[in-house]
């Protein structure tokens, strides 16, 4: 059976979705079979009437099936994104996060592998932070997190070793750096996720 990887993001402009898509194709480079998923936008649409591009993207959508728990039970590994936010990850997202307390209640969280990723709109905005912050959720679970690390030369250009991120300056879209560090985290969430459960069953 192959291994199960789900990709859950938030995105109000289409920047963190882009990522997702990255990752979801390196995941399925492995063989990994694969589920992308987005979570429910909450803000009032007078809110987002005052951006264009959050507008834009609102009326593009729908983008993906909305994320359910069942996508997390199904899952061996999961990559979850968000935009940063005050220096955390967008309610939306977290919201769909503080929903699994049933889950983590009956283990069914544990000993999944787990690994985050974000954008944000200037380069010290809190990228870190927020990757940090999602990686307390899958410590509280008992998930295995894997972080992107300096695992292969080209990462040395996209500079963080927590989780791909983007830095979209002047609303730019994801820059091939940045798809490319993406696409090599979901190669390595794949692979690392079909060793741990490879070990487990050996076990």
């Amino acid at each position: 059976m192959s291994t199960r990887i789900l990709v859950v993001y938030y995105s109000s402009t289409g920047n963190t979705a882009a990522l997702a898509g990255s990752l979801a194709d390196g995941a399925r480079e492995t063989g990994a079979e694969v589920r992308v998923r987005t979570v429910p936008e909450t803000v009032p649409a007078e809110a987002i009437a005052r951006n264009p591009r959050w507008q834009a993207w609102v009326d593009a959508g729908p983008h993906h099936e909305l994320a359910t728990l069942g996508d997390l039970e199904w899952a061996d590994g999961l990559a979850v994104g968000s935009p940063t936010r005050f220096g955390g990850p967008a309610a939306q997202l977290k919201s769909y996060l503080d929903s699994t307390g049933g889950l983590w209640a009956q283990g069914k969280l544990a000993d999944k592998v787990a690994t985050s990723f974000t954008t944000a709109s200037t380069a010290h905005g809190g990228l870190e932070s927020t990757l940090l912050a999602i990686n307390n959720v899958f410590y509280h679970w008992g998930a295995i997190v894997v972080p992107l690390g300096y695992t292969d030369p080209h990462l040395m250009q996209s500079g963080n070793p927590y989780g791909g991120s983007f830095v979209s300056r002047k609303s730019a879209a994801p820059d091939e750096v940045a798809l490319e560090a993406l696409r090599l985290q979901g190669r390595r969430l794949a692979t690392v996720t079909t060793h741990v459960a490879t070990g487990f069953k050996r076990a």
